[in-house]
């Protein structure tokens, strides 16, 4: 709150909770992940190349079990810096490197 207000990072994705396949979830100890259901044009997950039902299992390594984990997550440190999502498309899992947008509000 240096600058006299919170500043918060933004993905770009519309998003909302759900269970992981048995296995998935067995392989990461939890049961659900952020199902990714729209991404916003020329956002920063658009620019890393998210797409529509890419599952977010974690961002830097912390794990993202429901929306508001993602939400947390987006602190004002991350802002304009490289930051890892893992996602899982069609089964595999992919990091993605992408780069918060400051939340306008």
């Amino acid at each position: 709150m240096t600058e006299g207000r919170f500043r918060r990072a933004f993905l770009g994705v519309v998003g909302g909770s759900r269970p992981l396949p048995p296995r998935l979830a067995t392989r990461l100890g939890r049961e659900t992940a952020v199902e990714v259901v729209e991404v916003t044009e020329g956002s920063p997950a658009a620019r890393a190349g998210l797409h529509a039902e890419d599952l977010i299992v974690a961002l830097n390594g912390a794990a993202v079990e429901g929306v508001d984990d993602l939400q947390r997550l987006m602190v004002g440190e991350l802002i304009g810096s490289t930051t890892t999502a893992t996602v899982i498309r069609q089964g595999e899992e992919l990091e993605l490197q992408l780069q918060p947008d400051e939340l306008e509000v």
